[in-house]
């Protein structure tokens, strides 16, 4: 039988997808899992990695018990980013894995880069080579924090894994991952490709305890007979090198020029700009390609459509899952409101802001609210403050790279909203279009195990075969441009003039670790 299909694993925050997809980026099958996620202590976010091995079995069985195993000739992973996890030489977890929401950290990310110090030019040791500006969420955050409060899981740590490299584990029996995946965590430098030395050691790690690394496409191993049985997939199966699902996101979407950068409003609002030279700024974070070649230059806000579960939760008091058609109702409410909704603005760095500010202590702002204002006016001022949001990190984006974006690829959740996509396009003052391939991220890991067994001799003509068509497309209305540019000349002056609150703000809730005596939280897809 011929092998005319690759796998594209998604293994994102909440859930795995496994997808089948022809040459021609047509999906042909399909399995998903949930994956859950604790919370032992307020602001620590946590998963088992033997739940990231269990959701995966569970979505590939979906696809396995469809169509002959014979017809794969190969699959890629991608994979959430910035959560690790300490295994032993058998891949079993010596603690939870920590996940990107995690704040446990918040201490000691900036001592971390102080032991560090800085480089000739001024910038930060860990920024120049990382190519991530001193921040909370890379994982070489939560390695000093381990090497602080649990010198003993470090010291009997074979290796500390990330998503991707613990499935390729028990898939193959190899600890290996792929560059795309290893440069997120904060310890991989970015210009030469190799874990760095400099940042590990500060952090009390040694080379030995990370996995290989190779780059996207290339082949990390072969399915194992234990791993076939358990899944379905044919013994010998090539796994190739995928890459995390932000930048593995722009490849799907066929964001591979400066002019049309991928946009995810999904759980966290995540943007790339595509480009060739290694650059370093504050406002972005630099993120090596899934292709091998080249960098995304990312925004990233941590509080993305996170923000309409946390809005129907805790103010709506709804439970989506018994009454999901909530967000419906909502969309309807605001889109009955004006643009500025009537004088309502929001700043969405509810989980603290990355670029440009990198500023974790920072947290959610509503001005200008009124007995005049209802639910509809303030769903209408966040879906908007998102939206200012991106427009804000793409301006000042554009003026460091002396460019001109043209346009947005929409995907995530907020997506398949025509009146969010709309208050995009007005906001930023680009087109934004929305591709028919609803999974993007599964789809960019297809294009990498096809490019892996050597269906396509580049990156770019496995993008430019399988990106499913446009099916949408907002462009900017002028009147409402014009509208949106006077509200972010307010929107640009909250941050600022507020941001000497925040730290005297967080100590009035003591250091946010106590939490009543047998209470965890536990969060599924």
């Amino acid at each position: 039988m011929t092998a005319d299909l690759v796998i594209g694993i998604d293994s994102s925050t909440t859930a795995c997808k496994a997808i089948a997809w022809t040459g021609h980026g047509t999906p042909v099958a399909e399995g998903r899992a949930a994956i859950p996620m604790s919370s032992p202590l307020p602001n620590y976010y946590e998963q088992d990695p033997a739940d990231w091995w269990s959701a995966c079995v569970t979505a590939l069985q979906g696809i396995t018990r469809k169509i002959d195993p014979a017809r794969i000739a190969g699959l890629a992973i991608t994979n959430q980013r910035e959560t690790i996890a300490p295994v032993d030489a058998t891949g079993q977890a010596l603690r939870a894995g920590m996940v990107w929401l995690d704040e446990r950290a918040r201490d000691l990310y900036q001592p971390l880069a102080e032991r560090l110090g800085r480089e000739p030019d001024g910038s930060d040791t860990i920024h120049a080579i990382s190519g991530k500006p001193v921040d909370l969420i890379p994982c070489s955050s939560r390695l000093y924090w381990m090497q602080h409060h649990e010198p003993e899981i470090v010291a009997k740590t074979h290796m500390f894994i990330d998503v991707q490299g613990a499935l390729v584990h028990r898939l193959t029996g190899e600890f290996a991952t792929s560059w795309s995946s290893a440069d997120p965590l904060g310890y991989f430098d970015n210009r030469t490709k190799v874990w760095s030395t400099t940042i590990l050691d500060a952090c009390g790690v040694r080379l030995d305890q990370l996995p290989r690394v190779a780059a996207p496409g290339a082949v990390l191993g072969t399915v194992s007979a234990a791993a076939a049985e358990a899944t379905g997939l044919k013994a010998g199966t090539p796994v190739i090198a995928g890459g995390g699902d932000g930048q593995v996101a722009g490849l799907g979407t066929n964001a591979l020029s400066p002019d049309r950068a991928y946009l995810n409003i999904g759980t966290a609002l995540v943007s790339g700009i595509y480009g060739k030279p290694y650059r370093i700024s504050k406002a972005w974070r630099t993120m090596g390609s899934p292709t091998g070649e080249g960098y995304y230059y990312e925004s990233c806000l941590r509080s993305g459509t996170f923000l309409v579960s946390w809005f129907v939760e805790k103010v709506c008091g709804v439970d989506a899952s018994r009454d999901p058609e909530i967000f419906k109702r909502l969309e309807s409410e605001a889109a009955e409101v004006g643009i500025g909704a009537d004088g309502l603005l929001m700043v969405p760095y509810f989980l603290g802001v990355m670029s440009p500010y990198w500023d974790s202590a920072a947290r959610g702002i509503f001005i200008g609210l009124s007995p005049a204002h209802g639910r509809g006016h303030m769903y209408r001022a966040l879906m908007e403050s998102l939206a200012l949001e991106q427009a804000f990190c793409t301006q000042t984006a554009e003026a460091e790279l002396g460019i001109t974006l043209k346009s947005y690829v929409a995907i995530g959740g907020g997506a398949s909203s025509e009146t969010w996509r709309q208050i995009f396009a007005d906001a930023t003052g680009k087109v934004v279009e929305r591709s028919s391939t609803v999974e993007a991220t599964s789809l960019g890991a297809a294009m990498c195990a096809a490019k892996g067994v050597g269906w396509f001799s580049t990156f770019e003509d496995a993008a430019a075969t399988m990106t499913g068509p446009i099916v949408a497309i907002s462009t900017p209305r002028p009147d409402a441009v014009a509208r949106y540019q006077e509200l972010m000349a307010i929107y640009r002056e909250l941050y600022p003039r507020l941001k000497e609150l925040f730290g005297p703000l967080a100590r009035t809730h003591g250091d946010g670790r106590q939490r009543p005596s047998g209470a965890q939280t536990e969060r599924r897809a």
